[in-house]
């Protein structure tokens, strides 16, 4: 992984790319719009609220980057990118998120994910990395960069939640977020019974005892807001 530049005549081919924007915020969408607005290389961006919004776009329209929020309601960016990777796994995404770059970024990248951004990013870093992205490269910022230098994405540096999977990590976000198992399983499409296992390895591995537990953990290391 390196933080690359791109200027816009190297991007696909001398194809104009399709960009999608996945965001449940309008303000942030318009923001990334308007950043985008122009460029000679970008031909057209879609805006999804939602996960499955951005999910139907990605399966029907002929997208070549996807921009996604981390934190929506319903579906969150980690469940629309795990099946965004079962669905088109070469698909360029780009994750986005309000939190630090220390809690995400390197759980995004291994997760799949071809690059993260804080929202309140410049916007020639954003551009730079959807070109980057479009070409097959992953993008990190330097801080992420420093990160990787520094060795923690190492497991003996790593905090706790860096060694929950994916799936893991996804019933972890939605009980700190105080949803029911039950709820869980109907929102991911798997039992009870499944979810309930889940949630058993979330406790073990993280060395808590109850959702409450998992709640003021997420909190403490800034997970959740």
């Amino acid at each position: 992984m390196n933080f690359t530049a791109s200027s816009p005549s190297s991007s696909t081919s001398g194809k104009k790319l399709k960009v999608v924007i996945c965001d449940d915020h309008p303000i942030v969408r318009a923001g990334f719009r308007q950043f985008i607005a122009g460029q000679p290389d970008i031909d057209t961006v879609k805006e999804a609220d939602n996960g499955r919004d951005a999910l139907d776009m990605v399966r029907n329209d002929a997208c070549d980057v996807l921009l996604l929020d981390i934190s929506m309601p319903g579906q969150s960016g980690i469940d629309v990118l795990r099946a965004v990777r079962l669905r088109r796994p070469d698909l360029p995404v780009l994750m986005l998120s309000s939190f630090p770059e220390q809690h995400y970024a390197l759980q995004m990248l291994k997760l799949g994910a071809s690059g993260y951004l804080p929202k309140d990013c410049e916007p020639t870093d954003l551009l730079r990395a959807i070109r980057s992205v479009a070409q097959g490269r992953r993008f990190v910022t330097e801080s992420v960069g420093d990160l990787l230098a520094n060795g923690l994405g190492g497991n003996g540096d790593e905090p706790p939640h860096a060694q929950l999977s994916d799936r893991e990590l996804q019933v972890f976000l939605r009980l700190a977020k105080g949803e029911s198992v039950t709820a869980i399983a109907n929102v991911l499409n798997l039992s009870f019974k499944t979810i309930s296992t889940y949630r058993s390895r979330v406790l073990e591995k993280l060395n808590l005892r109850s959702n409450s537990d998992v709640t003021y953990y997420a909190m403490k290391n800034g997970l959740i807001q």
